[in-house]
């Protein structure tokens, strides 16, 4: 029997029912509850993964399916992720409108990401960015009650629920978070062996790469950072980086392609920072202190 840990959310469940349904073996879907969903003030992405991956140290799991846009650039000590399966769409969907341009000014527009709130205020200073949190259909329910014009939330998590039809438009302006449409597969180092068969060679390309450029900004939960790799013709990829103020006032994006994704991660990261993206990226910090 093969241990699959997941969190308790919808969207978790139904990420995690995806992979079972793939491994072709006896699987127990175990529930963990992690810090973020008991509302833990804990200021990194640790809040989402934690729990899981002391669950895979103590044994009582066997692999753990995150959103790899959730789980940290460091792994503890004895784990590793061991899979990234081929992704769904990565972009950003508006809901309640065709597109952000649509949108008359002073529209309320409900997200609860602060990379998205940083980007649409860069596009449209205009629009009233307004927090909205809870599960996809909480919001969607928000969005009906008229607490919102329109809500940003991520497409692949529309698809997963089966709420796609819920989507009015794609974002294409906007720059996704690093691994986002992606499951990101944790387990104890060299136990890859059960799900080495769900490993997606080029999702596993793109995904090194945007992780490879957060982690060489030192970005956290309270830097707002776009980064989103895609797959080019002859092999190589071309990663697309944005960094911003949460207020919007303030941003930089860059581009770049090649054949290693570690490497351009890398080496977008350095360009970033050359031209002064560290300022910006502690000017983002204090905003949000």
């Amino acid at each position: 029997m093969l241990r699959v840990g997941t969190r308790g959310s919808t969207l978790a469940l139904a990420q995690a029912r995806w992979v079972a349904d793939r491994l072709g073996a006896d699987v127990e879907l175990v529930t963990v509850t992690v810090a973020g969903d008991r509302g833990a003030a804990v200021a990194d992405k640790s809040r989402w993964v934690s729990e899981l991956e002391r669950a895979l140290l103590d044994h009582q799991i066997d692999i753990a399916v995150h959103s790899a846009k959730d789980v940290p650039s460091e792994l503890p000590d004895g784990l590793e992720l061991v899979a990234i399966p081929e992704r769904a769409d990565a972009r950003d969907a508006i809901c309640g409108a065709a597109s952000l341009r649509s949108l008359a000014p002073g529209a309320r527009v409900g997200t609860s990401s602060l990379r998205r709130t940083a980007q649409i205020r860069a596009a449209r200073e205009d629009l009233d960015v307004v927090p909205l949190r809870g599960n996809v259909d909480t919001r969607l329910r928000k969005l009906a009650a008229g607490e919102c014009d329109a809500l940003v939330l991520a497409l692949a998590g529309l698809q997963r629920l089966g709420r796609e039809d819920a989507a009015t438009g794609t974002l294409d302006e906007l720059v996704p978070a690093a691994g986002q449409g992606a499951l990101a597969l944790e387990a104890r180092a060299g136990e890859a062996g059960a799900v080495e068969g769900l490993r997606d060679p080029l999702a596993s390309a793109c995904v090194g790469a945007e992780r490879e450029l957060v982690r060489a900004l030192g970005a956290s939960c309270n830097t707002p950072v776009g980064a989103h790799a895609r797959p080019l013709d002859g092999g190589e990829l071309e990663l697309t980086a944005w960094i911003g103020l949460p207020d919007g006032s303030a941003w930089m994006s860059d581009r770049l392609s090649g054949e290693s994704g570690s490497e351009i991660g890398l080496a977008v990261a350095d360009r970033l920072i050359a031209a002064g993206a560290r300022e910006l990226l502690r000017e983002a910090e204090a905003q949000v202190a």
